[in-house]
């Protein structure tokens, strides 16, 4: 039987929502994962001889459809909540910058969870607004006494992720690769890729995602309408559910999310049901600035 620490979880309630697409597809808690799985030997990844391990076919990134418009400017705040209790707040904010969008996203506890473990972590992402493949992502890590600065570039040139990453507290710093696609998201900017599609209940379609050095195939299936209340409103909305590979899913949990069911998709609800507990992020405010 497992049991769940008090720094799990509100580790958790702010690594969750930029993870959400592999919120099922790992364990508790993101350094078991990398014991379960190890990333690639420390190296300099311009010096490395060594084959990167081969990725397995898939389906490409399907690339926004023509017309579509990432916003140019927009602050999206959530509240978090725990099995009924405040959590903490998430803010994203999107911004464009030529034939780029920027993704801002800060995560912080609140209250009683606050002072068993304070988290207050940023997370940014780059991607391409005409096919979505993403450019580069930034984690600025502030977790109990963890300080960790982590940077990945994605060069399609050569195929490879590229992660730089500084621990603050241990001073120590590392360098790895690993596989890229012709074309994928990452965990950031994944949220606002699936806005850019069609969402039409009983569809789905798949892609890409790059994260940790790795690449995941994710089916995302459009499962219903749904009229939802939350404190930013009362909005009509689709529910889609994303997977991965069924034999890394297992035993991890779902993960759903309720988009705007209107031409901007704007992510309403995310909610997260994994063995510890159900996690929901609730949309509180729209700001187009």
């Amino acid at each position: 039987m497992r049991v769940l620490r008090h720094k799990d979880i509100p580790s958790r309630l702010t690594w969750l929502l930029p993870a959400l697409l592999l919120a099922a597809t790992v364990p508790v808690h993101p350094a078991k994962a990398l014991l379960r799985n190890p990333l690639p030997p420390q190296q300099n990844a311009a010096q490395s001889t060594s084959p990167l391990p081969q990725f397995q076919a898939a389906p490409s990134l399907p690339p926004p459809p023509a017309g579509y418009d990432f916003p140019h400017a927009q602050t999206l705040t959530y509240e978090a909540d725990w099995r009924l209790l405040p959590a903490g707040t998430v803010t994203m904010h999107l911004e464009a910058a030529g034939p780029l969008q920027h993704v801002t996203i800060t995560a912080a506890t609140l209250g009683s969870i606050s002072l068993l473990y304070r988290v207050n972590d940023r997370f940014e992402s780059v991607f391409d607004r005409t096919t979505g493949c993403s450019q580069s992502l930034s984690k600025v890590t502030e977790e109990g006494r963890r300080r960790v600065n982590t940077d990945i570039r994605f060069d399609y040139l050569q195929h490879k992720q590229l992660l730089s990453e500084k621990n603050l507290v241990r001073g120590n710093a590392k360098q790895a690769s690993g596989p890229l696609p012709a074309c994928a998201t990452d965990i950031l900017s994944a949220i606002f890729y699936i806005a850019s599609q069609p969402l039409n209940p009983g569809e789905s379609f798949n892609f890409q995602l790059a994260d940790a050095l790795r690449v995941v195939n994710v089916a995302l299936k459009s499962e219903a309408r749904e009229s939802i209340k939350v404190p930013a409103g009362l909005f009509n909305t689709i529910r889609v559910q994303p997977t991965a590979d069924a034999g890394v899913t297992r035993n991890r949990g779902q993960i759903w999310l309720w988009y705007s069911d209107d031409p901007r998709h704007i992510p309403v609800q995310i909610k997260a049901r994994l063995f510890w507990g159900t996690l929901t992020f609730r949309l509180t405010s729209i700001e187009n600035k």
